[in-house]
């Protein structure tokens, strides 16, 4: 009991760790003033040098495919972490995904929503609305392509099962 239990633990580290990055994230250490302060550097030397206001709209950008990505990185981090609490009740694979999906979604959705009201708490950080429905549209999007990817893999295992079958002959 004590090991199925630290068993599951483990499988929900990821999201703890990514709720620790966000709470990280959410402090004015990491408001657009001070990213965009070192940010700038690593986006010349890269890619040469730009004009104040065309940094404002790279910045920008930047930030935002944060929200999305980071935000898909952490519902598949809370996916891992309710697949494993349900591994053992499910019914099967599509049935499990059925839920853990959902409610790695919603874990992510009360997590953005979290962050955007903590940052409204903040000086020099700003809150948005629309943040959330970024950080929704990349869990989202991580969801959709995490499900493309279990499809060809279960498709893969039923093809080759299928194969060796028939390629067994049944004994008489």
């Amino acid at each position: 009991m004590a090991k199925s239990r630290f068993r599951l633990l483990l499988h929900w580290i990821p999201a703890l760790l990514a709720v620790l990055v966000i709470v990280i994230e959410s402090t004015g250490f990491f408001s657009s003033g001070n990213t965009g302060r070192w940010l700038l550097p690593v986006w010349e030397k890269l890619f040469g040098p730009v004009t104040p206001e065309q940094w404002a709209t790279i910045h920008f950008y930047i930030r935002k495919a944060g929200h999305f990505v980071g935000y898909g990185l952490v519902s598949l981090a809370f996916f891992e972490g309710w697949r494993a609490t349900f591994s053992e009740k499910s019914k099967g694979k599509g049935w499990l995904f059925a839920l853990a999906a959902p409610l790695a979604l919603t874990s992510t959705l009360v997590l953005a929503s979290w962050d955007e009201w903590h940052q409204s708490l903040l000086p020099g950080r700003t809150s948005s609305i629309f943040d959330v429905g970024i950080d929704l549209s990349g869990a989202i999007a991580a969801h959709v392509l995490l499900l493309v990817v279990l499809l060809v893999v279960w498709r893969i295992r039923v093809a080759r099962a299928k194969r060796v079958s028939t390629a067994i002959p049944a004994s008489r």
